[in-house]
């Protein structure tokens, strides 16, 4: 008899957790390495590219950009940089970033070239940093043209 209840009982927990619907996690923010803190709070992780490869590579032939992460370009002077799409796979926000780290311009919704020529995207501004999120991540946490995003993580970085 014992067998049968504790059968019944196991049956019962299975059926009560099979039928309650899975939590999602919320997207968990940066808490180390590379991060930017977007004016709303959120913290974006960054993959750094600092160098002329891979300023060059940027997110080229990525499917997706995991929500919470971005990739900064750091260039090793003040300058015009304007940016294309050429492979890239999906739209992203572009925001150009001066030296205090205020944004200077933000083109958002960029397409991927689907054909060459490509076009290029150039900022209305000099700027020392270019961040790329996925499509809508810059209007979703309010970064406009004159936000301040500050930098965690990035004291020993060498661009070059």
């Amino acid at each position: 008899m014992k067998r049968l209840e504790r059968g019944a009982m196991l049956l019962l927990l299975f059926i009560a957790c099979a039928r309650s619907p899975a939590a999602t996690p919320p997207p968990m923010t940066a808490t180390s390495g590379p991060r930017i803190t977007l004016p709303d709070g959120f913290t974006v992780a960054v993959e750094i590219a600092a160098d002329d490869e891979t300023r060059a590579q940027g997110l080229m032939f990525r499917d997706q950009v995991r929500e919470g992460t971005g990739m900064l370009f750091l260039f090793p002077k003040t300058g015009d940089y304007p940016f294309w799409m050429k492979n890239t796979l999906i739209p992203l926000d572009m925001i150009w970033i001066d030296e205090s780290h205020k944004v200077v311009h933000v083109s958002s919704d960029v397409p991927p070239c689907k054909a060459d020529p490509c076009p290029s995207y150039p900022p209305n501004a000099p700027a020392r940093y270019v961040l790329e999120l996925g499509a809508g991540v810059a209007k979703q946490h309010k970064v406009v043209t004159g936000s301040t995003l500050p930098f965690q993580g990035m004291d020993n970085l060498i661009v070059r």
